[in-house]
């Protein structure tokens, strides 16, 4: 560990000497891809296949088939021995002249942390997957990207990020960018599924999930939320879009910036209740995920309630309650601040991440504005995905992998130290 911590530490000091801002010949915009579905696939075949964790010991399994199936999972340790079955619910949409096909979601569980499990879904033998459980206590390795779409360098973000050996991955919204095309929600889970099937992903909502049309389609994130089902209910939240979990030793806090955050609307007084159940005993670290940054020096996406008003309310409750990291997308570009609060410096707030940049059609976000001096420690507009390593209940270890090379390169990297192990910042 602390040769690694060494290693690390070199590389951080060799980056703030060349600057916070790195600039090369960046590679060209990828074209669009669009995943269809297998020929051999029947009307029943599990498709789009993706995990979730809910609570501390189970999983929820997603998947979608073309026509009605039942929505059974069966489940062991052995591949093909499979000793357990658990039986869900099915839905489908409609989208204007769009339907889907039949969504299922079923909960399995209780299983024993840090382990492979095997299974199949609606009964069918011709797909068999397999997960694997994140530990029950620390370290933990999270995978965390946003903005993904789906272009080349999506492909790229994905298949770098299949080698990270991680626990849990953490997407803060803009997955799809099916943008009222339907059959693109279909694509994206097809495009996702190889990695989505065996780590749980955990998300919350961005712009382009809202898919909302006044008159023609009022209701807002109607595929969002019929495709990602998130554990709300065991937050005791009461949408979709806002939820909170533990894992291992971290607690992790997904809010929506596209539904109300005012001091009288339900996310914010969740989000009071949630915080103030916190014990720090169990989980030292507290994660947050927006998608609408609330700390930007790209000339994009300046100026949006999403980020300004959202920051107005609600920064002072992650502030007192001590929350280490706040990540978040909506910018396609990469940027680490320092520690922070109410604009200032302040080493008892949090770290915020954009992260942006999984690989979305819209491009990079390649302008900035002049940093703001002591905050913007590193920024760069190139496509890639982070990762965060808790290592115990007081360090852990920050890195950011630019793809654009098509080879995932380390291009930022910082050890953190939990809040909760700060005397200076005791609340």
């Amino acid at each position: 560990m602390a040769e690694v911590k060494g290693q690390v530490l070199v590389f951080v000091l060799a980056i703030a000497f060349i600057g916070c801002v790195v600039s090369y010949d960046r590679p060209p915009v990828r074209k669009n891809i669009s995943i269809l579905q297998p020929k051999q696939f029947s009307s029943t075949s599990p498709q789009q296949v993706h995990i979730s964790a809910v609570g501390p010991d189970k999983m929820r399994i997603s998947w979608i088939t073309q026509s009605s199936a039942p929505s059974v999972v069966e489940y062991g340790t052995s591949a093909g021995a499979y000793t357990e079955s658990a039986t869900g619910t099915s839905s489908s949409y409609r989208y204007l002249v769009y339907k889907s096909g039949q969504i299922h979601h079923v909960v399995i569980g209780p299983l024993d942390p840090n382990t492979a499990y095997y299974y199949r879904c609606s009964s069918d033998s011709t797909r068999q997957f397999s997960l694997k459980t994140p530990p029950a206590h620390l370290p933990i390795k999270f995978t965390v990207v946003g903005d993904l779409g789906q272009t080349g360098w999506t492909n790229s973000t994905l298949q770098h990020i299949a080698q990270s050996n991680y626990d849990m991955l953490l997407l803060p919204g803009d997955l799809a960018y099916a943008d009222f095309v339907q059959p693109l929600w279909d694509s994206f889970g097809r495009l996702v599924e190889p990695l989505a099937s065996q780590r749980p992903w955990m998300v919350t909502q961005g712009n382009h999930e809202v898919e909302k049309i006044p008159i023609i389609h009022s209701t807002p994130f109607t595929a969002y939320n019929a495709r990602w089902r998130m554990p709300f209910e065991e937050s005791g939240s009461t949408s979709n879009l806002y939820y909170s979990f533990d894992v291992a030793g971290v607690h992790i806090i997904m809010l929506g910036s596209y539904t109300d955050f005012d001091p009288d609307s339900d996310q914010f007084k969740w989000l009071q209740g949630d915080l103030g159940n916190i014990d720090r005993g169990k989980t030292p670290w507290i994660v947050a995920l927006i998608h609408a940054p609330w700390y930007n020096t790209n000339t994009d996406h300046q100026g949006e309630p999403e980020s300004d008003l959202m920051k107005q309310h609600m920064e002072v409750l992650l502030y007192k309650a001590r929350v280490d990291i706040v990540f978040a997308g909506h910018v396609h570009a990469y940027e680490r601040f320092s520690r922070v609060y109410n604009g200032q410096a302040d080493n008892c707030g949090p770290i915020h991440i954009t992260i942006g940049d999984g690989g979305n059609r819209e491009g990079l976000a390649k302008r900035y504005m002049d940093p703001i001096a002591g905050i913007s420690v590193f920024r760069e507009a190139s496509f890639g995905h982070g990762q965060l390593e808790v290592v115990n209940a007081t360090d852990a270890v920050w890195t950011w992998h630019r793809n654009d090379d098509d080879v995932s390169v380390v291009s930022d990297a910082v050890w953190l130290r939990s809040l909760s192990s700060s005397p200076a910042c005791k609340s």
